[in-house]
């Protein structure tokens, strides 16, 4: 079993400004006080057992995929890829991590979906382990309506409890899906299952490059690989593709319009997550950490984090990649990391700053540190107002607890620590003439 965390997408675009880079949507708590990733993780251990799920993520997110499988009390596989390179590389990378000696069948799981996993969802996965043996099946999502936001799949000849696969189509304009949901397609879902070796066999005739870069330095090789996703790379080109119907509802939350979609109503049609007092006001997804008050709004996209702001009408949505391209050209961070950011050792989060201080609360979790560091050009003040705290300062190591401080001067060695149980927090005053975050040297990571 198989499970791709970061697979075509996480750039935090289309969920912009609640996904970020450095934050994607799979990672949100979205649903349930779950997030996507460990909704999909469930799904996978209606198929599997914890031990045999493999997750392939990528560096930056590697930790937020542990805390999040510890949240839920289960331990996976984790596989970091060298760097992203789209669907292809990360599934044949998990593969070849996963199948040591005898081959298996593997089911691929996109962590940024929504399904509703019951027993049909079950039955059919099982059912398609017989066409998995010699094809490379899909599954196609039974139509709701004319969807123009996903792929669509045309089954072609019978074969039992799926069909071969015809054509694949790209995201089609409305007239074209209308005519498509009529002449039986299915949407594709970016779900797959297949035996390992015919996967394997599959990539060996079809992309040999990436086969080649797998059996040299994969750290190496991994930088020449083309980006190649599973769709256009094998299932295009193969004739070993099936399509297995999966009629369930399904949902790869790809803009807010479908996450409104998604969300529970009020009574006057609003999807609604935080605190609003709305007049006249009907149709709107209203996300936001403070008070938002509507009149006369409709139809809108209201959605508010501590750094930024997004209103725009609901089916105009998907043009906030449009807004976090601007970011990007402009070297803005928000298009990248949100006021909390998440580290190896557990996460902080910007409170307040001005042009000589910055304020943050930081969270350290349990067993984990900071790196012993410096900074040349500011100072710390730490008070704890939760757990207890191992610091070090220069040759001195002492312990601080709820409402202890200390201070660190400028050009000290330190390092925080969590020696205890429950998550440590900190908050941490830097002052200084300069506070940017590349101020730091490092002398024990």
């Amino acid at each position: 079993m198989y499970e791709n965390s970061d697979s075509r997408r996480g750039s935090g675009t289309r969920l912009f400004p609640l996904s970020r880079e450095h934050f994607p949507k799979q990672f949100i708590k979205l649903f349930d006080d779950e997030s996507l990733l460990q909704k999909t993780v469930r799904r996978a251990l209606l198929l599997s057992r914890e031990e045999d799920i493999y997750i392939v993520t990528n560096r930056k997110h590697r930790f937020m995929v542990s805390d999040q499988l510890s949240e839920m009390g289960v331990e996976c596989n984790v596989v970091v890829e060298p760097e992203g390179k789209n669907t292809l590389p990360a599934i044949y990378l998990g593969v070849k991590e996963m199948v040591k000696e005898d081959h298996s069948t593997v089911a691929v799981l996109p962590s940024d979906h929504i399904v509703d996993a019951g027993k049909d969802y079950v039955e059919t996965f099982r059912k398609a382990e017989r066409l998995g043996k010699s094809h490379l099946v899909t599954f196609g999502i039974t139509p709701s309506s004319p969807h123009t936001g996903y792929g669509y799949i045309k089954p072609g000849e019978s074969l039992g409890d799926g069909y071969r696969v015809e054509r694949f189509v790209e995201k089609p304009s409305k007239e074209k899906a209308e005519r498509y949901v009529a002449e039986g397609y299915l949407w594709n879902s970016g779900m797959f299952l297949f035996r390992s070796d015919v996967f394997l066999e599959e990539c060996s005739k079809i992309v040999p490059e990436v086969v080649r870069a797998f059996n040299s330095d994969i750290f190496g090789a991994y930088s020449s690989l083309p980006e190649l996703s599973i769709d256009h790379g094998i299932m295009e080109k193969t004739d070993r593709a099936v399509v297995v119907p999966l009629n369930v509802f399904w949902s790869d939350v790809g803009s807010f319009d479908s996450l409104y979609d998604l969300m529970e109503k009020n009574g006057d049609g609003n999807a609604v997550r935080g605190e609003h007092i709305g007049m006249d006001s009907t149709g709107n997804l209203i996300i936001g950490e403070r008070l938002i008050a509507t009149i006369g709004v409709r139809d809108m996209a209201i959605v508010e984090t501590r750094d930024a702001v997004l209103i725009t009408p609901r089916d105009q949505a998907q043009k906030i990649r449009d807004v976090v391209g601007i970011l990007k050209e402009r070297g803005d961070e928000r298009a990248e990391f949100h006021t909390t950011v998440y580290r190896p050792w557990g996460s902080y989060t910007l409170l307040e700053e001005g042009r000589f201080y910055k304020i943050k609360r930081v969270t350290v979790q349990p067993g984990r540190r900071l790196s012993l560091q410096m900074h040349y050009h500011r100072s710390e003040h730490w008070v704890v107002v939760q757990g207890t705290a191992r610091v070090t300062i220069e040759d001195r190591e002492f312990l601080l607890r709820n409402g202890e401080s200390t201070f660190v001067p400028a050009g000290k060695k330190h390092r925080l620590e969590n020696p205890g149980m429950l998550p440590l927090e900190v908050i941490e005053v830097q002052i200084g003439e300069y506070i940017d975050e590349s101020d730091i040297v490092r002398f024990d990571d």
